[in-house]
């Protein structure tokens, strides 16, 4: 058996995955200090690797789920004190341990990457019927993710879960209204079934659309819904942002600010998510981490 990394090693490797996977999470980790970076990109590379188990189209889904299982049943050894070789497993236990995260928060990111492996009768598309159903996925793999961080990020006040409940909802919805055809190109529909109906949108026109087709009146009608609901959960982020330490906040505002730009991206592009794909261009990135890191050093100046 490979010998266990350091604790030095093993966030250095959750560090250079978060870097170059985590887009646009990663301009927030610089903010942070760096022991909160550190246990910020640990969460992020277990997050990560759940999510690459769960998605290996190569497999079948079965395979997938033991995988899963395997690699699950694997880091509950190293939680409860084992030796492992994986350095993602040792800097999340240091993580959990320092910053004092529940582990069944773990269990639960872990639940949410499955929901996607759930058998559909004749492969039919994978659906959501109500938004009730489908928040209940966005919190599994989005708010779980928020509870995990205010933890980091250090809180007092108990209404910080809530808020940080409600801020995943707004970013996975951000994501939802972005990867739309992505998703439909996958078999996946996350707008919820009931208000496709409402809209007059059929799934079969999400899955089946003819290559280039812009979105129909109903369709643009149907995701500018979708945007506003998700604007009503970004407010929550702003509420959550004077609930958490204040040398955190430069970092939770730099996320928000991204997030909120990418859904204020699909606005403008009037909703049109299936003839390319939203971004927030690289130096509008940069200038949001520039003024979160002028925050971040005015904050450490004044503390």
């Amino acid at each position: 058996m490979t010998a266990q990394p350091t604790l030095e090693d093993a966030y250095a490797a959750c560090r250079a995955i978060a870097r170059r996977e985590a887009r646009n999470f990663y301009y927030a980790f610089v903010a942070l200090p760096r022991p909160r970076r550190n246990a910020i990109c640990a969460i992020y590379a277990f997050m990560r690797k759940a999510d690459d188990l769960s998605d290996d189209e190569t497999l079948t889904r079965d395979e997938r789920r033991s995988n899963i299982q395997a690699w699950q049943a694997a880091w509950r050894a190293a939680s409860a004190g084992g030796e492992t070789s994986d350095p993602v497993f040792v800097a999340v236990r240091d993580a959990t341990g320092r910053f004092a995260i529940p582990l069944d928060l773990l269990d639960e990111l872990v639940t949410g990457t499955t929901m996607d492996l759930t058998e559909s009768p004749d492969d039919s598309p994978h659906t959501y019927t109500t938004f009730t159903d489908l928040y209940r996925y966005c919190y599994l793999v989005a708010s779980v993710v928020g509870l995990v961080c205010i933890r980091i990020f250090g809180y007092s006040d108990p209404r910080a879960e809530k808020l940080a409940e409600e801020t995943g909802i707004a970013f996975q919805l951000t994501n939802i209204l972005r990867d739309v055809a992505e998703d439909a190109a996958r078999n996946r529909v996350y707008l919820p079934l009931d208000e496709l109906a409402a809209r007059r949108v059929s799934v079969e026109s999400l899955l089946h659309r003819a290559p280039g087709a812009p979105p129909t009146a109903n369709e643009r009608a149907l995701l500018a819904g979708v945007a506003d609901r998700t604007e009503s959960y970004y407010r929550s982020a702003r509420k959550l942002l004077f609930l958490i330490d204040r040398e955190s906040r430069p970092a939770l505002w730099v996320l928000v600010s991204i997030y909120r730009a990418l859904l204020h991206r699909i606005r403008r592009a009037d909703y049109d998510v299936f003839t390319h794909r939203a971004a927030v261009p690289m130096a509008q990135k940069f200038a949001i981490l520039g003024a979160g890191m002028a925050c971040m050093a005015w904050t450490r100046l004044t503390v």
